[in-house]
């Protein structure tokens, strides 16, 4: 049979190269399966290599179990060069960079074997746009967060132009189109010192997103109405990328064990009343101060309310940067919580240090209501399962995700810090208290209960965002 017979009869393949970090392949893997399940699609992960470990990567990848679901990993780069106090975002962005051409190399491999159809990125690796287009492949982005801060994302370049302060001293709020006013503090963190590698590279990607030929979008009309309304409105004014919004797209709940069986939070959460848990978690990436952390304990105890709590080792350090604890107590998160705070919150709450089986958590008849970092998978698990939230943001673009869900969806009531960056007791224990047990706190769960209907609804046969991929799937496959 003739080579390029062969290779048409293919299945038509989708690369895809995710940024470093799992929340960036979570949700990408969960686009793939969509994609091979439901749309006949192959799919190769080409995976940048920031010289850390992979294992965490290779695992999950391991356990898709989909035959049409491969992966590569590219060799690891150097970042030795870049300054101590370099951005994380900075990091990323660079190790995508410094990853084009050995991409390039496994790009054109792939293409030689078979029919290439997409690159798809997701939202720090837009530099791989030119590689796409140097390779004859259409070059496509998912954004994994959600349509406000890909609002932010395509204004930055003009903002930008017309401001020369930094943007936290902005007297005004930004109004971006469909949005609710997002003041410069509640920017994402790279771009608040616009000298910093991290700002620039932050900018760097933005002025490539218009590049993209289309954009798949990690959240659902029904969420974001207005602000898509918005995009659509600019692919035909401004001559943006199409916009489609797919979400929401987590990972599965998982059996919630740990190498020593069933975790013990979810057998506890058994023994509750229905709707009566406090759930407090940041993210794998979520610390606070020492005094952060008591006032958290003693609020938590102040409530009254039962309440599950992910408590990781504080972020304090000495001026050698080294923890301030023994090596002992850094081994062991529960060793830095307030004297006694243990036995006197015994049977009301349960602390477990470090790790819980989120989705499921979510997911449990128990939980009333999660404090959160404002991660985007997070306020995803948390709509999905009609948990209503108290808003948290510490990095990233937690701040402007806080904004979205406190401001504008109002499933969220957002803390308040003192004049030293610190929420106090009183105040978390006013949340915990109004969320389970208030009348404002029924509003909001009342939402959320819409929120999670419509999340269901968006992703049944006929939902928009199977309609929004469906629509893609077909474009994709109309390339070469």
């Amino acid at each position: 049979m003739d080579f390029n017979i062969q290779q048409t009869l293919k299945p038509p393949h989708l690369a895809i190269v995710p940024s470093p970090g799992l929340g960036h392949l979570t949700p990408l893997i969960e686009l793939a399966k969509r994609l091979v399940v439901h749309h006949n699609f192959a799919v190769t992960f080409i995976i940048p290599n920031d010289g850390s470990s992979m294992t965490p990567q290779k695992k999950i990848l391991e356990a898709v179990n989909l035959q049409s679901i491969s992966s590569t990993f590219l060799p690891p780069i150097d970042l030795d060069d870049l300054p101590k106090d370099a951005h994380i975002v900075a990091r990323i962005i660079l190790t995508m960079t410094r990853s084009l051409s050995a991409l390039r190399d496994s790009l054109k491999v792939l293409n030689e074997s078979t029919r290439v159809v997409a690159l798809i990125v997701d939202v720090l690796g837009s530099d791989a746009f030119d590689v796409a287009i140097e390779c004859n492949v259409a070059p496509y982005l998912f954004w994994s967060s959600n349509a406000m801060s890909l609002s932010f994302g395509f204004y930055l370049p003009s903002l930008d132009e017309t401001t020369s302060c930094a943007y936290q001293d902005m007297l005004e709020p930004v109004q971006l189109p469909g949005c609710v006013p997002l003041h410069g503090r509640d920017f994402l963190d790279p771009v608040h010192d616009r000298n910093n590698l991290g700002y620039k590279a932050t900018l760097s990607v933005s002025k490539k997103f218009k590049l993209a030929y289309g954009i798949m979008v990690n959240s659902f009309m029904d969420l974001e109405p207005e602000i898509f309304k918005a995009l659509k409105d600019a692919q035909v004014s401004q001559g943006f990328p199409a916009v489609y919004p797919v979400g929401p797209m987590i990972k599965p709940s998982s059996t919630g064990k740990s190498d020593g069986g069933e975790h013990e939070c979810l057998s506890w959460l058994d023994s509750q009343p229905r709707g009566s848990v406090f759930f407090v978690a940041f993210g794998s990436g979520g610390t606070h101060s020492l005094e952060q952390m008591k006032e958290l304990a003693l609020g938590l105890e102040m409530s009254g309310q039962r309440f599950l709590w992910v408590v990781r080792t504080p972020n304090e350090t000495t001026k050698n940067g080294t923890y301030f604890s023994s090596d002992a107590q850094q081994k062991d998160p529960l060793s830095f919580l307030p004297d006694g705070f243990l036995e006197r919150t015994k049977g009301v709450g349960l602390v477990v240090p470090s790790w819980a089986p989120q989705i499921q958590v979510l997911s449990h008849e128990s939980t009333g209501g999660f404090l959160t970092h404002c991660g985007w998978n997070s306020a995803l698990e948390s709509i999905v399962n009609g948990v209503p939230l108290i808003a948290w943001p510490l990095y990233a673009e937690q701040p402007t995700n806080a904004v979205l869900l406190a401001d504008d969806i109002k499933i969220a009531w957002r803390v308040k810090m003192n004049d030293k960056g610190i929420v106090e007791a009183q105040d978390i224990a006013k949340y915990a208290r109004g969320l389970i047990e208030g009348d404002e706190g029924r509003l909001l769960r009342n939402k959320m209960k819409e929120l999670k209907e419509a999340a269901k609804v968006a992703l049944s046969q006929q939902g928009s965002s199977t309609k929004s991929l469906a629509e893609v799937a077909e474009i994709l496959k109309g390339h070469k």
